[in-house]
């Protein structure tokens, strides 16, 4: 079964991820919070479906928590463990949902609906999507150059200073690789005239844009499950005067 990420549009992901921002950013309390993290992975796992997510990719997320925790922990006075965890996991919240979002983006899948659905102008779309589409292949440029070097014998040995060499090397030969490619481009564009002026050009999309009911329930659900940490806390915030009243 194909989850629900997969038939959302771009627009609905970066609106998700935002929404997330900004609920995740006013948490206070760790009840809350833990609360929220809870239903988020409960939420994630069935947006995710049967295609799986690499759990690889929630590292940033794992570090930025970590990072964040034991920086208010320290940082604070009087140290408190609780505050700290706070912070950390308030990160948590917003950070993991995007990196989830994030990555079901198709960089010219954005451009069309930046064109399309947002109107923003041509160029600076196309140089977006453009630049999108290189850090996706710099991965896959660099197990080229890697292979290319150990097929012509230039590997790198067992020492740390021959893998630091060769390190430097890879990346010297990417940054060159992607300059080339960057002239290309630069040729193909002007080739189509977006350097010309556009006044009076109206440019025509290949793909539609369309918004679906995936994306609308996309983020209908995103929305509840970042009022669901500040319903929680202010149903304990209710709760709490009413257990201290006399009984007689």
């Amino acid at each position: 079964m194909i989850g629900l990420l997969s038939r959302c549009g771009p627009l609905s992901l970066l609106a998700s991820s935002f929404v997330l921002t900004v609920g995740g950013l006013f948490i206070g309390d760790l009840t809350p919070v833990l609360i929220g993290l809870v239903a988020e992975v409960v939420l994630l796992a069935i947006l995710v479906g049967r295609t799986g997510f690499p759990l690889i990719r929630l590292l940033p997320a794992v570090v930025a928590t970590a990072g964040v925790t034991w920086s208010n922990w320290l940082l604070a006075d009087p140290r408190s463990l609780t505050v700290a965890a706070v912070a950390g996991l308030r990160v948590a919240f917003f950070v993991v949902g995007g990196l989830v979002f994030v990555s079901y983006l198709d960089p010219f899948t954005l451009g069309d609906h930046l064109g399309q659905r947002l109107r923003l102008p041509a160029r600076p779309v196309l140089a977006t999507v453009a630049a999108l589409q290189r850090l996706d292949t710099l991965t896959d440029d660099w197990v080229t150059l890697d292979r290319a070097r150990h097929a012509r014998g230039l590997g790198p040995g067992r020492g740390p200073i021959s893998r630091l060499r060769h390190v430097c090397a890879m990346t010297f030969s990417l940054l060159v690789e992607a300059i080339r490619q960057a002239g290309r481009m630069t040729v193909a564009m002007e080739a189509r005239g977006y350097s010309a002026g556009t006044r009076g050009v109206t440019r025509t999309w290949l793909e539609p844009a369309p918004w679906t009911r995936a994306d609308t329930l996309l983020v209908v659900l995103v929305s509840l499950l970042a009022v669901l940490p500040h319903l929680a806390g202010l149903t304990a915030d209710l709760a709490l005067p009413g257990a201290s009243l006399p009984l007689g």
